[in-house]
């Protein structure tokens, strides 16, 4: 059943893949999505056979691998409550993502290589999280960013699509590069890349020096570093994110399969996974948690102030990962895992009912050209709330159980970080509130701007132009003086774009989604956070001799507990007042802080710094090199040198060949003449 869950959409690929153009579009869709839709119930039979502790931990051994000396590496598939979880995640996220896909990308005319690409970012993604051995989790690991690439750039036709695919790609490496050093490390330090021997050599490491860098370092910090700085990447942290906006550029469907569930996740997986390690290094811990709350609260902050509709989702998945780390550097492993299974449902919940909205907006992602939508697509409002709520952490929904619990884990952890990233998450908070209800009441709610964005595109496109560079207050000023008909044209032109609500097989998994936005919490909590989650987890997370989060978070004082709610309902209403009671504040607030405001949207300047710092640099090095060395030095004086030489050569020596008798006579006395010379010269001597 194992390698049925893994091996399926690999299947898929291939098919879709290699005779998509022979088969079709619809054959393509359908047996791709079939495929999905078996591995996702075979991960559920999983699944529940954890929950009930009928289904022991196995590994399943496919073949070997290769060996080398003492390193051996097998194919072999771990599965554990951990990954049972994690099964349940991608599977799931992605056969409704694949059945989303049918509808919203029904006219696009490379579906075939669409949907190859989807189960081929799956397959990946569940050789990742299956993996018995770090070297095989690394596959998994540069399967995923490979993918990613090719669904981001997936409409390569456009520049910034390709720009993007290109940096998300180019910034992962870099992650990527500290993975690998850490499994290195990681072997010379067990003799092992497998799990198991690795997880039992790991106390004996806690105080090992190894010299590094010159110096003596522990051993399990510095390894335990690099390792985070892969999840760092892949998991768009705090300094390795700016991909994570820009992979916005690629299809609908591929923002919630890569940014809500499965690739983003794959970092916060792989520290929990090697949780034993991590747990000899409290330092390595505490820089987690750092990393963690500073992202939660930056990405919260550029959420705030965000136009287009599918980044504003980006930011909060960014911060929710941070809330993520935030849970596992503090030592709860289990509450990570958990923000991370609600945060599939709710996540993927709100991208793909953005992705509903833009179908109805005929492909418009600015918020500001929308409005009044709640009665032209009633059942996606009706889904976005849901979402929303779950997301801002409403009393009962999944986002409340999972997210809170990290908040109030937070505050019971030790040392300063925890007390930083204390601060900073519950702070976001309330920005993730403000922000996530701002979007619903730009879209759904106010006057309707999409008729005469229709009538009025030019001077709308002027704006939206500057708005990169200009206060939104500025732009949004030049917006509504184009939009200032009155009531009459208003009606004259209300049909000038009409929205529509979108066709079942869209909606289907946003009501699948929605379920679970609702109720995953409650039904799971007990498991994963609660009573019952010693039992349920057995020895698939590591909790050390000293780890008593769990236990503590019990015992924090209620005004804390209920630090979250009152953080939530404080960025409902100050978004209520800002968006509806008093719709022109934002614009105010946009003019009274233009720097602010400008700072944060252009995202702290963080594109433009590392452009600065590393991308310019890269191009003068690159063409320092191109031009001085390669042309001017090495071609010049090799290859192009000696080749244009004999040309020279060959075109003075041609001259000779004319066809003229008296020249060919001449040469020959001129011959005959050298050799007379040179032998009369010789016999001199």
């Amino acid at each position: 059943m194992y390698q049925a869950i893994v091996f399926l959409p690999l299947a898929g690929f291939l098919i879709a893949g290699l005779f998509g153009r022979f088969i079709g579009p619809r054959p393509s869709e359908l047996f791709t999505t079939s495929l999905l839709f078996v591995a996702a119930a075979l991960a559920w039979v999983t699944f529940a056979g954890f929950l009930t502790n009928q289904s022991p931990s196995s590994i399943e051994l496919l073949t070997s691998w290769f060996n080398s000396g003492t390193l051996h590496v097998d194919w072999a598939l771990r599965v554990d409550t951990l990954t049972a979880v994690m099964l349940v995640v991608v599977t799931t996220v992605s056969a409704l993502v694949h059945l989303y896909s049918m509808g919203y990308m029904h006219d696009d005319p490379s579906r075939p290589r669409f949907f190859a690409y989807l189960s081929l970012f799956t397959f990946a993604m569940l050789m990742l999280v299956t993996a018995d051995n770090l070297v095989q989790m690394f596959f998994g690991w540069e399967g995923v960013g490979l993918a990613s690439y090719l669904l981001i750039g997936f409409w390569y036709q456009k520049p910034s699509a390709n720009a993007a695919a290109i940096k998300a790609f180019v910034v992962n490496r870099v992650g990527d590069f500290g993975f690998t050093l850490g499994i290195f490390l990681v072997f010379i330090l067990t003799n092992s890349v497998t799990f198991d021997p690795i997880f039992a050599a790991a106390p004996g490491l806690a105080h090992k020096t190894i010299h590094v860098f010159g110096a003596d370092l522990d051993a399990m910090t510095i390894t335990c570093l690099l390792l985070f700085m892969g999840a760092m990447g892949k998991s768009a942290q705090f300094l390795l994110h700016t991909w994570l906006p820009d992979a916005m550029e690629g299809p609908t469907p591929v923002s919630a399969l890569i940014h809500a569930a499965t690739m983003v996740t794959a970092g916060v997986f792989m520290v929990a996974r090697l949780s034993p390690l991590f747990e000899q290094s409290p330092t390595a811990l505490a820089f987690v948690t750092f990393i963690g709350g500073t992202t939660a609260f930056f990405a919260a902050t550029i959420g705030l102030v965000q136009n287009d509709i599918k980044r504003v989702i980006a930011y909060s998945t960014c911060s929710q990962l941070g809330y993520m780390f935030v849970g596992l550097g503090v030592g709860g492993y289990s509450l990570g895992i958990f923000h991370l299974f609600t945060h599939a449902f709710f996540k993927a919940l709100l991208f793909l009912g953005a992705g509903s909205v833009i179908m109805a907006m005929h492909h418009e992602q600015d918020m500001r050209k929308m409005g009044d939508l709640a009665r032209k697509i009633p059942v996606t409002f009706v889904m976005m709330t849901v979402g929303t709520l779950a997301l801002t952490g409403f009393p009962l929904t999944a986002g409340y159980f999972s997210k809170d619990a990290i908040i109030e884990a937070s505050y019971v952890g030790h040392g300063w970080t925890a007390v930083y990233a204390f601060i900073l998450v519950t702070v976001a908070a309330g920005l993730t509130s403000f922000y996530s209800w701002r979007l619903v009441f730009m879209t759904f709610f106010g006057r309707a701007h999409w008729d005469a964005a229709h009538d009025d595109h030019a001077s709308v496109a002027v704006a939206h132009r500057h708005a990169d560079h200009a206060p939104d207050s500025h732009a949004a000023a030049h917006v509504d003086h184009s939009h200032s008909h009155d009531e009459h044209a208003h009606d004259e032109h209300a049909h000038a774009l009409n929205p529509h609500e979108s066709p079942p097989v869209v909606l289907i998994p946003l009501y699948v989604l929605a379920f679970g936005a609702l109720v995953a919490g409650l039904i799971f909590k007990h498991d994963f956070i609660g009573s019952g989650s010693a039992e349920f987890w057995k020895s698939s997370l590591f909790y050390g001799p000293e780890n008593h989060i769990l236990e503590a978070m019990e015992h924090v004082p209620a005004l804390v507990s209920l630090f979250p709610t009152l953080m939530m309902l404080g960025g409902f209403f100050l978004a209520l007042y800002f968006y509806i009671l008093a719709p022109g504040t934002a614009q105010k607030w946009a003019e009274a802080m233009p720097g602010l405001y400008r700072f944060l949207l252009n995202k702290w300047y963080f594109d433009e710094l590392y452009d600065r710092i590393f991308v310019r640099p890269a191009f003068w090095l690159g063409n320092l090199f191109w031009k001085g060395g390669d042309q001017n030095i090495i071609d010049r004086l090799g290859p192009d040198g000696v080749a244009a030489r004999v040309v020279d050569v060959t075109n003075r020596v041609v001259r000779l060949q004319s066809g003229y008798l008296y020249h060919y006579a001449l040469a020959m006395l001129i011959g005959v003449a050298a050799l007379i010379t040179y032998y009369l010269v010789g016999s001199l001597r």
